[in-house]
């Protein structure tokens, strides 16, 4: 597994004591915003400003007033009018604030979300047929249309006028369509270019209604906003930040039937709804209707009016995620397990594999999660017969849309940005794109590492993180892209508990300092796949929660990346040198032979621990994981260089066979008749010999 790289940024004491004296603010707090460049009272008190006056006049956006004429017009002529969305939160949620609108005015209007299996992303001639046959004469586009160029010809020829709002990249040439609603039109002159759909369709709604004050509407529409908002992965600075703000304090108290009988079956109720909750509780089941092909379902819990109605769509929305649960890491477990058998393959710059029974509709978190586990972009195709549809995702510094249109010729279909992609292939051109990207990867990465990284605001001790410190946090929420959640450091951390939760899909760990002791949480990391165990120093990288349980708050670390304290990772390379001067005929003095020489203890600590965790033979892990864990079940004296001595001695008699590949081990268990005499290894005799001098 990839190390990643912790870019912590210049520590800026003074900016802080500043910000913590002239605005009153906690000193954990100063310190972030002082980190983020942040430093002066106006930077800080600008950003922290999440007012109307971040709201800017939707007349901006070009083609805003055509489209609002257009739109007028048709309702004062009583056509039907469609609203096109789509399957994922950002288009769903765009779809139903729009709908909701045109009821309201009482229009007859209908809306159409894609099916994500059957018809993937965007407008297509069949629905746009479709909906032309059911009378309606205008359609607009929510969260998609912006490269729709031959479908927007199509409902040209038809007769059918098109409105499109959308939030994605534009190209050159746009559709054919009465107007473009598009913050990121080339030729836009709106000041915030980082609208979601949502956020978009919002806009509009604000342009129809623009007698109306701004306040008034998000008060009707700001919660849907804010969750399609943050659901979208969307920055959330600026108009978002005022948006979303606003949105979340709605929330809680939603007026929404879907959105109320959501937050009860999450069991949210009474508990503060911020931007984790959304992203993290309540968007997975939104999106996973998409997912596994009923957006409708959750349209409909928006839509309705009715909150008997409206709970029974929000558990089947929560069924839908169990269901997406267990597809999901049904996929990312026999993918991983097959990387770990074939340990070269995830040492490559990128990964590009298929399967035939992989569910469409997953393999894009499936990829997010190879991805952060390998720290290498990652593509995941889904085959029916011959035809393919694959999903990606990258880390940054490498440009995912760039390397697809470089293999733009074995590719059918293909489109995403620079972090995520999706594409449709032929199944004869499978082995073609993997090479190609492979060796792509190996171009960008060339003269400098590609490794995913983690920005980290501070440095910090155990005495700065108090509840009050850790409380006060909130107030540089929402959290999200462009304001992530505050990340520190702290290093020289011993590990005294850590114990699987969730049916060993995480761990829960008991960390201590200088006196001070810490809950911490690792999720996605499985006690039996953990690489630490007890009395081990670590390095943490992670966020700071308040944990309130039965009346009582207390600080909690969420880990979001760790390692072996710098002084455990010396100490490993010292070991390891030593071991390869060995391996290389070099001199080592007695004390540095007794390093390597291991016991008859060791030599059998070592070889039940292989045998015992070994599935189907083989054992896949770090040698610095595998002597640790060793160490700790025999309570010995095993390090890293006597470890691998261990295993060339297992090696000198064909017990085992083991393989490298960077920092991994593949050690497998051979089969074998009787006992080995170990008495007789070279390797021993000659550390025997250097023990002697």
């Amino acid at each position: 597994m990839k190390k990643k790289k912790w870019m912590i940024a210049a520590d800026a004491p003074h900016d802080a004591e500043v910000l913590q004296r002239e605005l009153a603010l906690p000193h954990l707090a100063a310190r972030v915003l002082a980190a983020r460049g942040l430093g002066s009272p106006e930077q800080a008190k600008a950003f922290l400003d999440s007012s109307n006056r971040c709201i800017h006049d939707p007349f901006l956006l070009s083609d805003m007033e055509t489209a609002v004429i257009e739109i007028e017009r048709a309702i004062a002529a009583e056509e039907k009018i469609a609203v096109y969305g789509d399957y994922d939160v950002d288009g769903v949620t765009a779809t139903c604030i729009l709908i909701r609108y045109l009821r309201s005015r009482g229009v007859d209007c209908v809306y159409y979300i894609p099916d994500r299996l059957g018809e993937g992303y965007g407008l297509n001639t069949a629905a746009i047929g479709q909906l032309y046959e059911e009378g309606c004469r205008l359609l607009i586009t929510v969260d998609s249309g912006i490269t729709a160029i031959e479908e927007a010809e199509f409902a040209a020829d038809l007769g059918l006028r098109l409105i499109i709002t959308d939030h994605h990249e534009c190209k050159e040439v746009l559709p054919r369509a009465y107007a473009i609603v598009n913050p990121r039109r080339l030729d836009s002159a709106y000041p915030f270019r980082e609208l979601a759909g949502v956020g978009v369709a919002f806009k509009l709604i604000c342009a129809l209604e623009a007698q109306r004050p701004v306040e008034e509407l998000l008060e009707e529409y700001g919660d849907i906003v804010a969750v399609g908002t943050i659901a979208d992965v969307m920055p959330l600075v600026g108009e978002n930040r005022s948006i979303v703000t606003q949105g979340l304090q709605l929330l809680a108290h939603t007026k929404n039937p879907g959105l109320r009988a959501l937050v009860t079956t999450l069991g949210l109720d009474g508990k503060p709804v911020t931007s984790n909750t959304v992203s993290f509780v309540m968007a997975p089941r939104i999106n996973a209707a998409g997912r596994m092909g009923g957006a409708a379902l959750a349209a409909r819990m928006f839509l309705t009016d009715s909150l008997e109605e409206a709970t029974e769509l929000a558990q089947k929305l929560c069924d839908l995620n169990r269901t997406r649960q267990e597809e999901e890491n049904r996929i990312y477990q026999q993918i991983v397990a097959w990387l770990e058998q074939e340990p070269r393959r995830h040492q490559k710059k990128a990964l590009v594999l298929w399967g035939d029974d992989w569910h469409n509709g997953v393999i894009g978190i499936v990829a997010s999660r190879l991805t952060d586990r390998y720290g290498v972009p990652c593509i995941l195709i889904s085959m029916s017969g011959d035809c393919g549809k694959g999903s990606g995702r990258s880390i940054k510094g490498f440009n995912l849309y760039s390397a697809l249109e470089q293999c733009a010729d074995v590719l059918d279909k293909y489109g995403g940005h620079e972090l995520a992609v999706g594409l449709s292939i032929h199944r004869d051109k499978l082995e073609q794109l993997r090479n190609r990207m492979e060796e792509l990867a190996e171009q960008m990465g060339a003269g400098r590492e590609v490794v995913p990284c983690i920005a980290v605001d501070c440095r910090v001790r155990p005495c700065e993180l108090t509840r009050g410190e850790v409380a006060g946090l909130s107030m540089l929420e929402p959290f999200g892209m462009g304001n992530a959640q505050p990340c520190f450091v702290m290093q020289g951390v011993a590990l005294e508990e850590l114990t699987p939760i969730s049916r060993d899909r995480h761990v829960k760990m008991l960390l201590s300092k200088e006196g001070y002791s810490f809950y911490a949480f690792a999720f996605g990391m499985g006690a039996r796949t953990c690489a630490f165990v007890q009395g081990d120093l670590l390095d943490i990288v992670f966020s700071a929660e308040i944990n309130r349980y039965k009346n009582r708050e207390n600080v909690q670390l969420v880990i979001k990346d760790v390692r072996w304290a710098e002084q455990e990772e010396a100490r490993d390379d010292e070991f390891a040198g030593c071991y390869r001067t060995f391996c290389g005929g070099g001199t080592l003095s007695r004390e540095q032979a007794e390093w390597l020489s291991p016991t008859r203890d060791d030599l059998v600590a070592v070889f039940r621990h292989v045998r015992a965790n070994a599935e189907g033979g083989m054992l896949c892990a770090s040698a610095q994981t595998l002597y640790r864990k060793v160490r700790y079940e025999a309570r010995s004296g095993m390090n890293l260089g006597r470890f691998l001595i261990c295993l060339d001695v297992f090696t000198e008699f064909s017990i085992v066979e083991y393989e490298t590949a960077g920092d991994e081990l593949a050690v497998r268990v051979l089969p074998r008749q009787g006992k080995a005499d170990i008495n007789g290894s070279r390797i021993l005799r000659r550390l025997s010999e250097l023990r002697q001098g």
